[in-house]
């Protein structure tokens, strides 16, 4: 397996700007982009895939999908990309090979959507030649925190209930390291606050924006 074609790292400081990163990334995403996300629990995956679909102008309630395999937030017309792609969010802590993850049939998706994989490394690399990877990584503790067990389902319409453990809005200092594999990614994506050089090296602060709370059905 070929390894990555380039890698960059960032730090954050604040919620804000996790999200406010997972966003400048969201807009850049098209239909049959993977994303592979790894972070223990805290560590800011959900508040980053919150701003993954405000980016892609999703509908918004982005949670984990902790008690579920998928999640699928449609691509909201009225929002600021309409006629883009869906965003499909899969939890992959339970699955334990690549097989596995071929009986949820993302592949119906694939095409059509923007598909970001918790927890995703070693089972989901054979559906695209081309992948990012995010990992984000907590300054303290944590290392070891991984989703309690519970019962698994199978894909669910984002607007069902469900409840959040991943709560991860704190302003506690984490590093982002994103790494682009194959064709698609030959060139990392022109973000703000990474930069151009190579070096790694912040190049603009990251806006500070306000994550939104997410949506929840009595």
């Amino acid at each position: 397996m070929s390894g990555p074609v380039w890698e960059r790292r960032l730090d954050v400081s604040t919620a804000a700007q996790t999200h406010a990163l997972g966003a400048a990334l969201g807009a850049v995403l098209e239909a049959g982009d993977l994303l592979v996300l790894t972070g223990e629990l805290g560590a800011g995956k959900t508040t980053f895939t919150q701003g993954l679909g405000e980016g892609l102008g999703v509908r918004a309630g982005i949670i984990s999908p902790t008690f579920v395999l998928v999640r699928i937030h449609p691509n909201l017309p009225a929002g600021p990309r309409p006629g883009g792609p869906d965003l499909v969010h899969v939890d992959a802590y339970r699955l334990e090979s690549a097989a596995e993850i071929d009986d949820i049939d993302l592949e119906n998706t694939m095409d059509t959507a923007v598909t970001v994989v918790e927890w995703g490394r070693a089972r989901v690399e054979h559906l695209s030649d081309s992948r990012l990877e995010v990992e984000l990584h907590r300054t303290r503790g944590g290392a070891g925190d991984t989703p309690d067990a519970g019962p698994a389902a199978t894909v669910v319409d984002a607007a069902a209930p469900v409840l959040d453990f991943d709560t991860d809005d704190d302003d506690e200092p984490r590093t982002v390291v994103i790494r682009g594999f194959g064709p698609r990614w030959a060139e990392p994506p022109a973000l703000p606050g990474i930069d151009s050089s190579g070096t790694g090296e912040p190049e603009t602060a990251l806006p500070e924006t306000t994550p939104q709370p997410p949506e929840r059905n009595a």
